[in-house]
C-alpha cells in the first residue's frame, strides 16, 4: 500500500506545464480496479487511511470521462477484470490492476447457469414425462414438422393405447420429467383421459392434510420470537478481511442472505448447498463470529471426527484473534478434556464449541445457545434430526450440505425453508475425470504408478471393513514402492488419528479406506481415488468420496470400480451413470437432484426417504403441494393459460445450430417457460453467447416467444399471424373490458378493430424468408394492446397518447419503433 500512495502523492506534486499539447496541461487520472465490490470499500478504507480521497467509480462510467480540469490528481476505485496496468501519458490516465497494487490476481470464475428439476437436457427417448392435462406419457423424441405453412419443432409423446401427441415447442413449459420413488416405471395414461385427473385429485386430497401440517411447523417458527442481531460493524468488517481469499458471487450472496436472516426476529432456518471446497465455511464463519460477537453460543455439529478436528483447527485460527474461546468436543477428547468443555458450555464461558452428535448429548447444556451449525445433514441418523427440530424452534440453525438428503432438498424447494447455492468454483480449480471400470489389477497399477509419479497421494475406498486388509495386500504387491495404510472406524481411536496424521503429512502414499474419509480430509495432493465395488454405495456418498480428490490445480481421477458392468442392477447403474454424468464443478445439486429422482422426495414430516408419489410423479406432486400451501395462506393462486400460437413464420433453433437434441430441449423449455419479455430477451442473449449469431429462423423464435408473453398478459386463447393480419382472439379472463374494446378502433385510429371475440391488426407484408421487421412490428402492437389493457378506464384517449404508445422503443436486438416506422 506505501509505494501506491507514495506514488499517488508524487503525480499530485506534478505541475502541469504551461506549454505543450493539452494533455500536458491536464491533472494525473488515477484508476484502480480490483475485482469486486467488497475490495472496492476495503480499497477506499485503506486509502483515506493515508490521507487520501477516493471516489467509487459507477461502473456505466467510462474512463475517457474520467479527466477534470482541476488542479488536482483525481483517484478513482472500480469494479473489473484486468490482467495488468497501463498509463496513457497523453490523456494523464493510470491504471493499476489488482496484480499492480497487491501482487496478486484473484480471477473470478464465471457463474455456472443454474440447473433444476426443470431442465430437460438429459431426457432421452422412452423416458418418462408428465403433461399437465393428459398425465403420463413416454417422451419419443423431438420431430420437426410443417404445419401452418411454416416449419417447425414439436415434442413426440406417446400415450397408453399407441396415441401420440405432437407438442409444439412453445408450450414446453406444460410437459415436466417424471420423476417418482425408487425409479419404477409408471403406468402410461390414456390420452384425453380422465385417469391422470382422477389421480391428481386424489393426491390432492391427501396433500392438502400434509400442508396443514407444514404449515403448523411453518407458522410456528415464523411466530416464535428470536434475536435480531445489531447491523455489522467495524469488528465484522474485519473479521471478513481477514478471509485470504477471493469470495465469489455466490459465496458472497449467501453470506448476504444469511446476514439479513440474523438482523431478523425470527429463528433463521437455512440450507447452505454448495460442492465440497466451495466456501460454505467461510459462510458458517461469518455468522457464527456476528453471533458469539454480541454474546451469544454457538454450536457447530459434523458427523465425523476427522472433520470436527478440520473445523475446529479453521475456527480457532480465525476466530482467536477476535478474543473468542473455541472448544472441539469429540471421541478424540479425553473424560477430563469433556467435562472442562461441557462445564465451561454451562458457565457461558465458551463462544463457539465444534462437535460431534455428542453435542446433542442431556450433559450438555448451554447458558445462551444463539446459533447451530450442521454440517453435512444427510450423515446424522433420525434420533439426532428429532433433536435438531427441537433447536430449530428456538435458535438460528444454518445447514451446510454438498447433496442435501431428498427430503430437505425438497422442502427447499417448496420454499418451507431457504436456500442459497454456491456453484461458483475456486480459482484454478478443475473437474475431476470419472470413469466406470471393471475391477481389474492393470487399473489399479496404472492410476497409482501415475500418481506417485507426480507426487501425489491416492484414496483407495472399500465399503466394508471385512476383507480391507486383502486390498492392501494386493496394492502392495502391485506397486512395492508404495506405502500403504490401512484406516477404518473399529480401529483403536489413537491409531486412526495416527494413520490419518501420517497419511496428511505425506508420510504414506496409498490410504486404503472405508468411507470415515468421506467428510473432512482435505488434502490438496491426494488426487486420484479409487472405490471398490461403487455400486454398494449411495449417489450422495458417491459424491463425497470423490470431493476428496480434485481441490488443487491438478487434474484428479476417480475410478468407479464394479465387477461386470453388465450384471449392473438398474438402479445401482443410473447411480453411477449420474455421477459420472455429473463430473463438471459445482454439480452438486444435480447430484442432489438425481438422489431425488431415483429415492424420491420422502416423507416431509416422517422418517423414510422414499416417498410415495408414483402416481403423479415428483414435479406434478410439488406443484400441488404448493397449490395446496398457497391456498391454505389465503393466497392467490393464479393460474395463467399459455395461448395457441399460430404464426405462418418459420420459429425454430436448427440442428446445425444448436446440435445436442437435450440442449434445444432445455432452450425451448426455457423460452416456453419465460414470464415476461426480458426473460426471453435473457435467454436468447444467452443462446447468442453460447452459440454464435443466431440465425433467421431462431431469430424469429425469439420474436414470437416474445409475442406469447404479450398474449398471456392480454388472457389470450390464441394469437395468430397469417400474411399480414395479426388476431388476438380473447379468452374469458382478459384485462380488456368490453367498453374498451368496443371503441378500440376509435381511440387508435382504427389500428386494432374488433371482430367478433377477436382484436385485429394489420402488419406489413413480408418480403422474401426474413420475416423480422414483421414479426417486430406485431411485437410492437402486441405491446400497445397489452398496455391498453392494463391501463385504468379513462376518457377516451387522445391521439397524441395513441402516438405516444407507438412511440415506444422496443428492446429486443436494438430496434426502434416511431410512430409506423421500423428503424
Amino acid at each position: 500500500m506505501r509505494p501506491l500512495v507514495d506514488q499517488i502523492r508524487a503525480l499530485q506534486a506534478e505541475t502541469p506545464s504551461a506549454a505543450g499539447d493539452l494533455g500536458e496541461l491536464l491533472p494525473w487520472t488515477v484508476l484502480l480496479v480490483v475485482p469486486g465490490r467488497a475490495q472496492v470499500d476495503r480499497l477506499i478504507g485503506a486509502l483515506r487511511g493515508h490521507g487520501l480521497a477516493p471516489e467509487a467509480l459507477p461502473p456505466e462510467l467510462a474512463p475517457i470521462e474520467l479527466r477534470a480540469p482541476t488542479a488536482n490528481t483525481r483517484l478513482y476505485v472500480a469494479t473489473g477484470e484486468l490482467s495488468e496496468g497501463f498509463d496513457y501519458a497523453a490523456a494523464r490516465l493510470l491504471v493499476l490492476s489488482e496484480l499492480d497494487l497487491f501482487g496478486k490476481s484473484t480471477r473470478r470464475a464465471q457463474s455456472r447457469r443454474r440447473t433444476g428439476l426443470s431442465s430437460l437436457s438429459q431426457l432421452g427417448v422412452g423416458d418418462y414425462v408428465v403433461h399437465l392435462q393428459h398425465g403420463v406419457g413416454r417422451y419419443a423424441g423431438l420431430v420437426q414438422l410443417q404445419l401452418g405453412g411454416a416449419p417447425g419443432d414439436y415434442v413426440q409423446l406417446e400415450y397408453a393405447g399407441g396415441d401420440k401427441l405432437y407438442l409444439p415447442v412453445y408450450r414446453l413449459s406444460e410437459i415436466e420429467r417424471y420423476v417418482a420413488a425408487e425409479g419404477k416405471p409408471p403406468k402410461l395414461d390414456k390420452m384425453g383421459g380422465s385417469t391422470f385427473l382422477v389421480k391428481a385429485n386424489k393426491v390432492k386430497t391427501e396433500v392438502r392434510q400434509m400442508a396443514e401440517e407444514l404449515l403448523q411447523i411453518y407458522a410456528q417458527r415464523e411466530s416464535t420470537p428470536g434475536t435480531a442481531y445489531p447491523g455489522p460493524d467495524e469488528y465484522d468488517q474485519s473479521f471478513a478481511d481477514s478471509f485470504p481469499f477471493q469470495e465469489t458471487p455466490d459465496q458472497e450472496t449467501a453470506i448476504d442472505s444469511v446476514q439479513g436472516d440474523l438482523g431478523r426476529a425470527r429463528p433463521m432456518d437455512r440450507l447452505i448447498c454448495g460442492d465440497v471446497g466451495f466456501g460454505k465455511t467461510e459462510v458458517a464463519l461469518r455468522a457464527a463470529f456476528r453471533v458469539a460477537q454480541n454474546g451469544r453460543q454457538v454450536a457447530v455439529l459434523a458427523p465425523t471426527t476427522v472433520l470436527v478436528q478440520q473445523h475446529g483447527i479453521t475456527f480457532r485460527e480465525r476466530l482467536a484473534p477476535f478474543d473468542l474461546r473455541v472448544e472441539v468436543l469429540n471421541r478424540f477428547s479425553s473424560d477430563r478434556q469433556q467435562k472442562r468443555v461441557i462445564e465451561g458450555i454451562a458457565a457461558g464461558e465458551v463462544d463457539v464449541v465444534v462437535g460431534t452428535h455428542r453435542l446433542l448429548g442431556k450433559d450438555v447444556r448451554f447458558k445462551d445457545l444463539g446459533l447451530l451449525v450442521i454440517d453435512e445433514e444427510q450423515r446424522f441418523g433420525v434420533a439426532q434430526k428429532e433433536r435438531f427440530k427441537k433447536f430449530k424452534a428456538q435458535v438460528d440453525v444454518l445447514t451446510m450440505s454438498a447433496t442435501p438428503i431428498p427430503r430437505t432438498l425438497h422442502m427447499s424447494l417448496l420454499g418451507l425453508r431457504e436456500i442459497s447455492m454456491i456453484r461458483t468454483p475456486p480459482v484454478d480449480r478443475l473437474a475431476v475425470r470419472t470413469a466406470i471400470v471393471r475391477i481389474g489389477d492393470a487399473v489399479i497399477e496404472e492410476g497409482i504408478t501415475r500418481e506417485l509419479a507426480r507426487g501425489g497421494q491416492v484414496f483407495y475406498v472399500v465399503p466394508k471393513i471385512l476383507g480391507i486388509e486383502e486390498h492392501a495386500v494386493r496394492i502392495r504387491e502391485l506397486v512395492p514402492h508404495a506405502r500403504v495404510l490401512v484406516a477404518h472406524g473399529q480401529m483403536p481411536e489413537e491409531m486412526l488419528e495416527r494413520t490419518m496424521l501420517e497419511f496428511v503429512e505425506h508420510r504414506a502414499d496409498v490410504l486404503v479406506s472405508t468411507t470415515i474419509i468421506e467428510s473432512g480430509l482435505d488434502i490438496p495432493r491426494a488426487n486420484t481415488m479409487f472405490i471398490a465395488h461403487a455400486d454398494q454405495f449411495g449417489l450422495a456418498q458417491l459424491y463425497q468420496l470423490r470431493g476428496r480428490v480434485g481441490r488443487s490445480k491438478q487434474r484428479a481421477h476417480c475410478y468407479l470400480m464394479v465387477q461386470a458392468l453388465e450384471r449392473l442392477a438398474p438402479e445401482a447403474r443410473r447411480r453411477l451413470e449420474a455421477i459420472q454424468r455429473h463430473a463438471e464443478l459445482g454439480s452438486g445439486f444435480g447430484v442432489a437432484v438425481h438422489d431425488l429422482e431415483i429415492r424420491g422426495a420422502g416423507e416431509l414430516l416422517g422418517a423414510r426417504q422414499s416417498g410415495q408419489i408414483q402416481a403423479i410423479g415428483f414435479d406434478a406432486y410439488a406443484r400441488i403441494l404448493q397449490e395446496a400451501v398457497a391456498e391454505l395462506r389465503g393466497e392467490p393462486i393464479i393460474k395463467e393459460t399459455d395461448p395457441e400460437i399460430a404464426f405462418d413464420a418459420p420459429a425454430y433453433l436448427p440442428e446445425a445450430y444448436v446440435r445436442d437434441v437435450g440442449q434445444r430441449l432445455d432452450l425451448y423449455r426455457r423460452l416456453s417457460a419465460a414470464r415476461d419479455r426480458d426473460a426471453v430477451e435473457d435467454v436468447m442473449a444467452e443462446i447468442i453467447d453460447r452459440y454464435g449469431e443466431a440465425p433467421l429462423e431462431a431469430e424469429h423464435l425469439g420474436l414470437v416467444m416474445i409475442c406469447k408473453t404479450y398474449g398471456r398478459r392480454l388472457g389470450a386463447l390464441a394469437v395468430e399471424l397469417k400474411s399480414t393480419r395479426l388476431a388476438v382472439r380473447l379468452g374469458p379472463d382478459t384485462p380488456l373490458s368490453g367498453e374498451t374494446a368496443g371503441r378500440l378502433g376509435a381511440t387508435t385510429h382504427g389500428k386494432f378493430k374488433l371482430q367478433g371475440d377477436r382484436v385485429v391488426a394489420t402488419v406489413p407484408e413480408a418480403r422474401g424468408p426474413d420475416r423480422r421487421t414483421q414479426l417486430k412490428v406485431a411485437v410492437a402492437a402486441l405491446a400497445e394492446l397489452a398496455q391498453i389493457a392494463e391501463s385504468k378506464p379513462t376518457a377516451p384517449a387522445k391521439s397524441a397518447s395513441s402516438r405516444a404508445l407507438r412511440g415506444a422503443v422496443m428492446r429486443f436486438r436494438g430496434v426502434h419503433i416511431d410512430g409506423d416506422n421500423v428503424q
